[in-house]
């Protein structure tokens, strides 16, 4: 029997417009169907067959919306191909960052920390109390609900 080889893809769901931002969410579900309806119509039947095995949203943290996919090594890159190409999600407008694709999930976290990391550090340097800058890290370097999540 041979190893399945799968392909995490981390991404950045962010809404198009800035007002929206704060009450801005997205499921599972959604994220999925968006990604299977969008590499239907790209990539045909072919396409929409190859990625439906072991393709999962994984993980979504709806703070940071930073976003986990999961798809097997192959069919991965019909989905990262059609990611740029998602305008919209549950009727709301968005864009969809690939930040990276690793083949396990233990990448994926040694990423989004460092990711996390050098954004708290931008976001930091503009706010003014200690007690702004204490909860920002502590919303953003909590990845508690992504170890969680992932067993």
């Amino acid at each position: 029997m041979v190893r399945v080889k799968l392909r995490y893809i981390v991404v950045e769901i962010n809404p198009t417009r800035k007002q929206q931002s704060s009450e801005f969410t997205v499921k599972h579900v959604s994220i999925f169907q968006a990604l299977a309806d969008q590499v239907q119509k790209i990539h045909g039947d072919f396409g929409a067959a190859a990625i439906r095995a072991g393709f999962v949203v994984r993980y979504i943290n709806e703070h940071t919306r930073i976003a986990f996919i999961r798809a097997r090594k192959g069919p991965h890159r019909f989905v990262t191909s059609v990611i740029p190409l998602i305008k919209t999600i549950e009727g709301k407008e968005v864009f969809i960052t690939t930040l990276y694709t690793g083949a396990t999930l233990r990448q994926c976290y040694i990423y989004l920390k460092q990711y996390q990391q050098k954004k708290l550090d931008k976001f930091c340097s503009t706010l003014n109390t200690e007690e702004e800058k204490s909860h920002l890290k502590e919303v953003m370097l909590n990845l508690d609900s992504f170890v969680n999540a992932i067993q």
